[in-house]
């Protein structure tokens, strides 16, 4: 599982690791200090870049005061958000956190937090929560700057196996592996990769030095010593054959020969995708990786060695997709095969991440569902998203096109810096090349123009939104701006007049897709914090507690001034309608979520909220995205023939969409797979409820 950010458009494709979190707050009841009150590092202090393989988004710095107290600061913009904090933090002589404060905002809002022990008693607060206990154990703040937890980092390294109790909850510990000679402005470094276990279901990698002290962290957005972010891919790749060599034993143990015998599922419910129907006492079996046959219950025979599995209160579901699903982790994606995700697509992945997952999951080295993947594409721009193939001329536009196909990739998804002139012609070189279209709408540019100029999909909801938006919105291009005209405005607009409805029907006529994510809008508008959000709840306690605190509680988006919550959630209301608008007038919507793919069911949840039967909703994680992607032939429904892609789960989903999440038993290309023994692979301690 790989965000600790919020999980949404907000945060970066694959956001930084554990130790550069922030916290998302409620700036209704907090206000950041400023600026320039905050500290400012001094000639000499230790300077940490933030970095992409795009290119440079931010500072670290750390230095001592004279009090003896160690002093942070982090300064970075990215696309539009601006993070400018610091921290304080007073050490206790065994090395513990005695006191610390932080101070300023983050891209999620005021990002104030304190935390002292007195008379043996250890205390927090946050613009979200608070709380105390014994102390004794290493405080995990709720956010802070990043290289603030390099003495957490050298501390679990002295510790090694024996690890260390973490506050509010949960132990950790540190195990090793390889090292490596990297070149800086500052010579040659030999660094040692390390894996911080127990603060997250997966292990969080972390870099140290000759003398096992912090050197850096490497994730899609990185923390790297001034001077070495030369060495960010070799660093990148040395972690990520690591992490691969270790998830492949987890793929052993699940993708062997007798877990692709014969299973014959009796007495379940069936959800027909196909025709959107759900079926009452049904039998289906698989044999050699396929649907052998279907039928009454009780009415199908198990052929020798085959193992039946009595579904009697269960319900039997195609494979479930996740439309905006961004490749993770080797970890991530073994969780999301435990919540069901047999088949997924990836609006946004490296060509090397592409390419080496798909090679790897082909040859039964990694457990993931079945990838449809497309590449970013951006203009280079200081707002360029992470991870995009950046460009400076429609020839490059074009030209990544073509290497894309040549990848044997997907789709192209084009992003809000592109100059609006070069949408079209790029997406005409995709289209003659079999490629999908879609992406975020450039500034500047109207979704209805992005449609007209080749867009086979929006993704992410507030990009229809944007027809309905003033200029001074539309021609931004930094993604703030698409999140809070849309936030401040969305509320009052009216659905049916002419621009909103006329545009409505032309997605129809056009069959243009919508990727609504809209579980995103639901965190960052409803929100206030302190509570789990819906997507959270049925997780909480079996994740983890840092997880809990600084992500399944967080606060929502932070108010422009002059605007509530409830003027925010006013515009979410409205977005809600719009899908139930946008699903009534014929306009096809696939299920995805732009998160760690937990969030899914709440997706279809909130779906029915907007008017879908269960079956539609369900039919928008299955055969839909299979349509799409051109794959229905053979997977998204459960059909004779079709490749054994199915989903054991407790209940019944026709009445209650919740049931998804209580997987029993997953499918995947035949291999059958233990729901409770998949989530203890990923790193779950039990069930969700």
């Amino acid at each position: 599982m790989r965000r600790i950010l919020i999980a949404s458009l907000l945060a970066v494709a694959a956001p930084m690791a554990i130790f550069a979190h922030d916290v998302p707050t409620s700036a209704e009841t907090s206000t950041p200090v400023p600026t320039e009150q905050l500290l400012q590092p001094p000639a000499g202090a230790a300077h940490y870049v933030v970095v992409s393989e795009a290119g440079k988004h931010g500072d670290q710095w750390r230095w001592e005061l004279p009090d003896g107290r160690t002093a942070y600061r982090w300064s970075q913009e990215l696309r539009g958000w601006i993070t400018e904090m610091d921290q304080v933090t007073n050490f206790a002589p065994d090395g513990t956190i005695q006191a610390l404060e932080v101070r300023g905002v983050t891209m999620s809002g005021d990002a104030a937090e304190v935390y002292r022990v007195e008379n043996g008693r250890a205390s927090w607060r946050t613009a979200n929560d608070s709380g105390e206990a014994p102390a004794g154990g290493w405080y995990i703040p709720a956010g802070g700057v990043g290289i603030a937890n390099a003495p957490l980092v050298e501390a679990l390294a002295r510790a090694g196996e024996t690890g260390i109790d973490f506050l509010p909850g949960g132990r950790g510990r540190m195990t090793f592996g390889p090292t490596l000679t990297i070149q800086g402005s500052r010579g040659p470094k030999t660094v040692q990769l390390a894996f911080v276990r127990g603060m997250t279901p997966s292990p969080v990698p972390v870099w140290l030095d000759e003398n096992r002290t912090y050197f850096a962290e490497v994730s899609y957005i990185s923390t790297m010593p001034e001077g070495y972010e030369g060495a960010l891919r070799q660093m990148r790749d040395a972690q990520e054959a690591a992490t691969a060599a270790e998830v492949r034993l987890v793929a052993e143990r699940f993708l062997t020969p007798g877990a692709r015998a014969p299973v014959l599922f009796d007495n379940v419910q069936l959800f027909d995708a196909d025709r959107g129907v759900f079926l009452a006492d049904r039998a289906v079996l698989a044999q050699d990786g396929r649907i052998a046959a279907i039928g009454a219950a009780g009415s199908i025979q198990a052929p020798a060695g085959a193992r039946v599995i009595d579904g009697r209160g269960k319900t039997l579901v195609p494979g479930i997709w996740d439309s905006h699903m961004h490749i993770g982790s080797d970890w991530d994606v073994l969780a999301n095969m435990a919540t069901g995700m047999t088949s997924f697509r990836s609006p946004g992945t490296t060509f090397d991440r592409a390419v080496d997952a798909t090679r790897r999951r082909a040859a039964g080295e990694l457990l993931m569902g079945e990838p449809f993947i497309s590449v970013i594409v951006d203009r280079r721009d200081p707002l360029a998203a992470q991870g995009a193939e950046v460009v400076t001329s429609v020839d490059e536009a074009m030209a990544v096109v073509r290497r894309i196909r040549e990848a044997g990739l997907w789709g192209v998804k084009f992003y809000t810096s592109m100059d609006p002139s070069w949408i079209a012609p790029a997406a005409a070189e995709a289209h003659r090349l079999g490629l999908h279209v879609h992406g975020h709408v450039p500034a500047g540019m109207k979704p209805s123009e992005a449609v007209a100029a080749g867009y086979d999909e929006l993704t992410h909801l507030n990009f229809v939104v944007m027809e309905s938006m003033p200029a001074d919105v539309i021609d931004r291009a930094n993604t703030r701006q698409r999140m809070e005209g849309p936030a401040r405005l969305f509320r009052d607009v009216d659905l049916d007049g002419p621009l909103m409805s006329g545009f409505i029907a032309d997605l129809a006529r056009r069959g243009t897709i919508v990727d609504p994510t809209i579980v995103i809008f639901e965190s960052m508008l409803t929100q206030d914090g302190g509570r789990p959000h819906p997507a959270y709840a049925p997780y909480m306690g079996i994740i983890s507690p840092v997880l809990e605190r600084s992500v399944f509680t967080s606060g929502g988006y932070p108010l422009v001034e002059g605007y509530t919550r409830d003027d925010y959630r006013q515009s979410y209301a409205k977005m809600v309608e719009l899908v139930g608008r946008l699903h009534r007038a014929g306009v096809p919507i696939v299920a995805g979520t732009d998160g760690f793919g937990l969030e899914l069911i709440r997706e279809l949840e909130i779906y029915e909220q907007a008017g879908f039967t269960p079956a539609e909703a369900l039919q928008s994680a299955t055969i839909l995205p299979a349509r799409i992607v051109g794959a229905d032939g053979r997977t998204g429904s459960i059909a004779i023939g079709k490749e054994a892609d199915m989903v054991l789960v407790d209940g019944d989903p026709s009445r209650e969409l919740g049931a998804l999440r209580r997987v029993v038993t997953v499918v995947s290309d035949g291999y059958v797979m233990d729901g409770d023994a998949l989530r203890q692979a990923a790193g779950f301690s039990g069930r969700p409820r």
